[in-house]
């Protein structure tokens, strides 16, 4: 599946036919107008998941909190009304 990406805003958008087919109209951009062009990376680049939990411990770690001396204990000042 081809990708388009405009260089002026950043969007990228999957099309399922190729740009050549595509009428000047469809080129444009949807969000600022400029001129779609094809994305120049076609495939994914990265090849692993970064942050990925093992598979026996799937939930959140465990343990003590890191903060939890510097999280509120008090209302806020302001007075809500």
């Amino acid at each position: 599946m081809p990708t388009l990406a405009c260089r002026t805003c950043g969007r990228r958008i999957y099309m399922t036919d190729p740009l050549e087919a595509l009428l000047p109209d469809e080129r444009r951009c949807p969000r600022c107008g400029a001129a779609m062009e094809q994305e120049r990376r076609d495939h994914e680049r990265r090849q692993v998941l970064r942050r990925q939990n093992p598979p026996l411990d799937p939930g959140p770690p465990g343990g003590t909190e890191r903060r939890s001396a510097e999280r509120r204990s008090a209302r806020d000042r302001r007075a809500r009304s």
